[in-house]
């Protein structure tokens, strides 16, 4: 005798057995291509530069929150500044910067009317992240800027 879904609950609550179930996600719709987040048309969301000698844990710390504020920053490219400067960067509507010298490199490589439309956020080196609180907190507070103004697009 086969036992109907009904009757099982029954016999698991009496048992004192509480089922679970499975969830699924509802199946997410697919999002059209924005060109704003066309990596092959040369422009992105958010560009991350950061410097070439920067530390596995620096990097790591950085990865992490970057993770933390969502999927734009999460994957967002990342550029190190070498002694050979900054190449290749793309356009984009937002850049992270760790550091002032990659302030300068960034400005050097990126034409006027690019820089005067994107947002520039400057924050401390990532040597500066690990160290110092209110570094973290600067670093906080830049993501979360740059959150407000990815959200908003």
């Amino acid at each position: 005798m086969v036992a109907g879904p009904e009757r099982r609950d029954r016999l698991l609550r009496v048992m004192g057995v509480t089922p679970w179930r499975l969830r699924s996600a509802p199946a997410m719709p697919e999002m059209p291509v924005d060109a704003a987040n066309d990596a092959s048309r040369g422009r992105v969301d958010c560009v991350v530069v950061l410097p070439a000698n920067a530390t596995e844990r620096e990097l790591d710390l950085v990865g992490r929150a970057l993770r933390g504020r969502g999927p734009v920053l999460g994957r967002a490219p990342r550029m190190h500044v070498d002694a050979k400067g900054l190449t290749g960067v793309p356009v984009a509507r937002s850049y992270l910067v760790f550091g002032e010298a990659q302030a300068r490199a960034l400005g050097h490589e990126l034409p006027a009317a690019v820089m005067s439309e994107a947002q520039i956020v400057l924050v401390d080196p990532p040597a500066a992240i690990v160290a110092d609180a209110a570094a973290k907190r600067r670093l906080w507070n830049g993501l979360r800027a740059l959150g407000r103004t990815l959200r908003g697009a």
